[in-house]
């Protein structure tokens, strides 16, 4: 598979801003789309925000204004860049790829957000 490292998480407070980086083994450029996707303890998993080849975005209804998908291929990465952040959004964030016949799945990276 591709192998997928998050980056970027951690503690923020309601209100705060993050950014989470997705760096893949493999170029980003070929891949069908690149996403995140978030689960919080006892819910499914959900898509937070998508970005196909052709630079596409598609949001959560949740996220929709807040939340920015982006990548530098170049660099064989994506971002999730997140705003004006709620006690929802707490999650363990993944990024996920596809590739056509490849679907690959990051390792997550934990997104706690304080009152």
């Amino acid at each position: 598979q591709v192998q997928l490292v998050e980056s970027g998480g951690g503690l923020v407070q309601a209100g705060g801003s993050l950014r989470l980086s997705c760096a893949a083994s493999r170029s980003i450029d070929s891949a069908y789309f690149m996403a995140w996707y978030r689960q919080a303890p006892g819910k499914q998993r959900e898509l937070v925000a998508l970005i196909t080849r052709a630079g596409n975005t598609n949001y959560g209804d949740s996220v929709k204004g807040r939340f920015t998908i982006s990548r530098d291929n170049a660099k064989n990465t994506v971002y999730l860049q997140m705003n004006s952040l709620k006690s929802e959004d707490q999650a363990v964030y993944y990024c996920n790829s596809n590739y056509g016949g490849l679907n690959s799945w990051g390792q997550g990276t934990q997104v706690t957000v304080s009152s």
